[in-house]
């Protein structure tokens, strides 16, 4: 599959504010992403709404700067309403694409304003080729890649696919997968997934003696820029919404710097903003404990030292947008001039020339006044000049032409290019569902199984399921793992092929690669509530993927499941220890590697809860709730079906809770509702 490669990778910038757009454009930045209303993962940053959002996208545009707006969290279905407003302002203010996490945004965004890109944000959990093939069949021209990804697993996706490629290069790290991390929800009612995160993960947790267990070091791989320009990255992201001004211009100019082949500062990038140093961990693979770190308090007083050389960085336009002029001074007639940037030209008039009394005006006077142009983007590249023999302007004419001209092109490159804008439909297909549910079970291993004829489906992992075929039968599902990298993809799907032909037809689905990858085997995808599904449209935008159920997000209250359309059969999990994190620098693996970790460590938060993690065979941990959600002795909405997750549970104790839920018994151990009865923000 080719690809263009040695171009340049666009540099893109955090915006958190006007003070950071202004850093991010002067510094050199080739486009900027921001917040538009309240759906969008920084909530708490800046956001840009209104007139606001019109004058933020004109500023951009005429220095050449894409715009990139987030609208990348999951959306209830009393909000659809506020979301198609959102987008028809972001479509109408010229906006060049926008950053979507939930389905239900794209299907809306489709609808209002069909020739608006479609960016996959990172909070989808791409980190596979199945993962962007899958975007790339619904209309997406860019994925951003997950942080957690090698530039050799980069490689092989990029090999395999056609969409452009974004990935991360400087900033901070979320301790789990993005998109599939409920821990400020469940400890804080405060949903990462809706732009809420409180950010736990920077707490005093301690693994096996190490403190500060969840809090990753900051990512810096700005120094390999030409390794990702090399396999054909199309941009280049910095993190960052809710830092200064000086951290964005100091990571930009880095960017750029290494991109013109100058030195940078990697000491001026620490010092603005660090937790303890960098990390390549992701990039090179060596995942290990000198990845975590944490803010102390003498990286926050270094900053203070370096904010003013940083602020020389960004005190006005760079004037590298390339402009030719032409200018025609004749008798009798105004002074004409044409500016133009390639693609837009303006033509402007002026004063009649006089005779010269004295001097008579030269190409070398004229060149001298039109080539001033500070305080604009524009930089005079060509400059072409017919003059009459004897005449003369006076410099303020000239000078005011050229203002004139500046002013009309910047305007030029500034306006909304003319989109049509509809109206979306927002209704909801509502048909009546099963007010008894059925039960479902979903083993973890092998070891847990045990059939009943009440559990109407039951899952187990996939390769579990291929070492003992005698459970494959019309109820089994077989599980693919959340994150498949880029080494196991061919292993997945060779065993999914081969479970196919010893008789399984259902696959559990926790990621939209793994859609991809069940129905590539032949096998109908069954959506886990990793898919994070939250409202009716994205239930719809699933069937119409080829989805047979799918289990909402747990982050839903009961209330909300409630609500749902109906336009597949759903589920939800109702007792079990949820999946919080799904880890791939696991805090109990030392520098020395995992030969000490007995396989089920404990992650300890300042109260003494433990939250156990699970080793997936060393290529990520789960980490899950301290304690078992149980809800079955609750009157459950009328779903399809609910689901007793299993985790770390013993035979006995799997029978033991699967009971309880069949006779909907209440709970003998300690437990929690979870977010059931909570109003999640």
């Amino acid at each position: 599959m080719s690809h263009k490669h040695a171009e340049n990778p666009e540099i893109l910038a955090p915006v958190g504010t006007e003070g950071s757009l202004e850093a991010a454009v002067y510094a050199g930045a080739d486009a900027v992403y921001f917040g538009a209303g309240a759906c969008n993962a920084r909530r708490s940053a800046g956001q840009f709404t209104g007139e606001r959002l019109k004058e933020a996208v004109r500023f951009c545009h005429a220095h050449g700067v894409s715009v990139h707006v987030t609208v990348n969290t999951l959306v209830r279905d009393e909000e659809r309403g506020d979301v198609a407003e959102t987008l028809r302002e972001i479509a109408a203010s010229g906006a060049d694409a926008i950053i979507v996490q939930d389905l239900t945004v794209m299907r809306i965004a489709k609808q209002i304003c069909p020739t608006l890109s479609l960016h996959g944000s990172t909070q989808m959990a791409v980190h596979n080729a199945s993962g962007v093939k899958m975007l790339e069949d619904l209309g997406f021209s860019r994925v951003v890649l997950a942080r957690e990804l090698s530039i050799e697993e980069i490689k092989a996706i990029r090999e395999q696919t056609h969409a452009e490629l974004e990935c991360f290069v400087h900033g901070a790290l979320c301790m789990s997968a993005s998109g599939i991390c409920y821990l400020s929800a469940m400890l804080g009612e405060r949903s990462g997934n809706r732009g809420m995160c409180a950010q736990p993960c920077r707490l005093p947790f301690v693994c096996n003696g190490a403190e500060y267990a969840l809090s990753l070091k900051d990512m810096s791989h700005i120094a390999h820029y030409d390794a990702y320009r090399e396999i054909g990255v199309s941009s280049l992201k910095i993190e960052g919404r809710l830092k200064s001004p000086e951290y964005v211009a100091a990571a930009v100019d880095a960017v750029r710097r290494v991109r013109d082949g100058e030195p940078y500062s990697e000491q001026m990038l620490r010092d603005v903003f660090s937790r303890g140093g960098f990390t390549e961990g992701y990039y090179t693979g060596k995942r290990n404990h000198s990845m975590f770190g944490v803010r102390t308090q003498e990286d926050a007083r270094r900053a203070q030292s370096v904010l003013s050389d940083i602020r020389a960085l960004y005190r006005g336009p760079r004037n590298d947008v390339p402009i030719s002029m032409n200018v025609d001074i004749s008798e009798n007639t105004p002074v004409k001039l044409t500016v133009g940037d390639g693609t837009h030209f303006v033509t402007v008039t002026g004063d009649v020339p006089e005779a010269a009394i004295r001097t008579p005006l030269s190409e070398e006077s004229v060149q001298k006044s039109f080539r001033k142009t500070g305080g604009t983007p524009f930089a005079v590249e060509t400059i072409e000049c017919e003059i009459g023999n004897g005449l003369m302007l006076p410099a303020s004419s000239l000078n005011a032409l050229r203002r004139n001209a500046l002013e009309q092109l910047y305007a030029a490159r500034a306006a909304a290019p003319d989109r049509a804008i509809r109206e979306p439909d927002l209704t909801i297909q509502n048909k009546p569902r099963n007010a008894v549910p059925k039960l479902c079970v979903r083993f973890a291993a092998y070891e847990q199984f045990h059939d009943d004829p009440s559990i109407a489906y039951y899952s187990l992992p996939v390769d579990a399921l291929l070492a003992h075929p005698d459970c494959i039968c019309d109820r089994a599902v077989g599980e693919i793992p959340i994150l498949v990298y880029p080494d196991e993809e061919p292993h997945i799907a060779e065993t999914l092929r081969a479970l196919k032909e010893k008789g399984l037809r259902y696959a559990l689905a926790e990621n939209i690669g793994a859609i991809r990858m069940a129905r590539e085997a032949g096998l109908v995808p069954i959506g886990g509530s990793g898919l994070n599904v939250t409202n009716s449209d994205a239930i719809e935008a699933y069937r119409n993927m080829g989805v047979a159920a799918l289990f909402v997000s747990f982050e839903l209250s009961l209330p909300k499941m409630r609500d749902l359309g109906s336009a597949l059969p759903l589920g939800m999990i109702a007792a079990g220890r949820l999946p919080l994190m799904q880890l791939r620098s696991c805090p109990a693996r030392s520098n020395r590697g995992c030969e000490r970790c007995d396989g089920r460590p404990v992650v300890t938060d300042r109260k003494g809860a433990t939250f156990p993690l699970v080793c997936r065979d060393r290529r990520y941990s789960t980490l899950l709730n301290s304690v078992t959600l149980y809800l079955c002795d609750k009157p459950l909405p009328p779903l399809d079906f609910f689901a007793v997750y299993l985790t770390i549970e013993t035979k006995e104790e799997a029978a033991s809770l699967i009971r309880s839920a069949i006779r909907r018994d209440p709970p003998d151990m300690p437990h929690t509702t979870g977010l059931a009865f909570r109003k999640l923000l």
